[in-house]
This record gives C-alpha cells, sequence and structure tokens, in this order.
C-alpha cells in the first residue's frame, strides 16, 4: 500500500500545480497534510520525497503536456 501512496504523491506532484506550489514552499508541512488526509508514508518514504530535487521536480512537471496538468488558477510555480 505504501508504494501506492508514494506513486500518487509524485503524480500529483508533477500534475496539480498548486500541490507542487505548496510543497516547493513547504515540504514538510505539505506532507503533513497528506498524511493527515490518510495517506501513509513510512519514514524513509518521506525522506526520499523530502530530498526531491525540487528544481527537477518543476523542470519535469512543465515538461508533461498541458492536458494532463491541473492549473492552478491563483498563479502557481513555473
Amino acid at each position: 500500500m505504501s508504494q501506492q501512496n508514494v506513486e500518487r504523491v509524485l503524480g500529483q506532484l508533477v500534475t496539480d500545480e498548486g500541490f507542487r506550489h505548496r510543497f516547493v514552499m513547504d515540504p514538510h508541512a505539505t506532507l503533513y497534510v497528506v498524511m493527515e488526509a490518510g495517506c501513509e508514508l513510512n519514514e524513509c518514504e518521506r525522506e526520499a520525497l523530502l530530498s526531491l530535487d525540487l528544481r527537477m521536480l518543476v523542470r519535469f512537471a512543465n515538461s508533461i503536456h498541458p492536458c494532463l496538468q491541473k492549473t492552478d488558477l491563483r498563479g502557481g510555480v513555473k
């Protein structure tokens, strides 16, 4: 089940501009909210997600076709 949750968080990071913006601004708080919502992540998975290169994450997200993106109309990370 945990791998599924990691994939869910990673998928949301690359396709949801608002979520990605919150994660870039405060990764610890964003993961806390995700876990409070019922997404189980063990310590190793949390540390791995927190160690993501945020510039590479944003760069990869920007390479995803727009029809697969959830746009943040409030102005997310570019």
